[in-house]
């Protein structure tokens, strides 16, 4: 079953498979990522306590997440690069680094 999975670990084979998804995936994120922040910064209520100054949770907390997501991604694909030699575990941990500094710079500042 997963046999058919391999080819995609050819840069050449992932580059087309990145190309034809690449464009209705970064709608589809677009979208998500609209419908969150309008979601968490307008419609959710105040807090009782705290006020306004609560929403900030909603950048901070999921920016920390994804930052530690993407660090272990990148230790995940650089094993696979190092013990493996697939070069597509170089790529991605090379690709996935100012990502994950841009969402621990985020964090950072929340």
């Amino acid at each position: 079953m997963f046999e058919r999975f391999h080819k995609y670990a050819s840069l050449m084979h992932f580059h087309a498979f990145a190309l034809r998804w690449a464009g209705p995936l970064m709608w589809l994120a677009l979208v998500l990522l609209a419908a969150g922040l309008v979601g968490g910064l307008v419609l959710a209520p105040t807090d009782y306590q705290q006020g306004e100054s609560f929403r900030i949770m909603y950048i901070h907390v999921p920016s920390a997440w994804m930052s530690m997501f993407v660090y272990m991604t990148m230790a995940g694909a650089g094993i696979l690069g190092l013990v493996w030699k697939v070069k597509l575990g170089d790529v991605i941990a090379r690709a996935a680094a100012p990502l994950g500094a841009s969402f621990t710079f985020l964090a950072l500042v929340t």
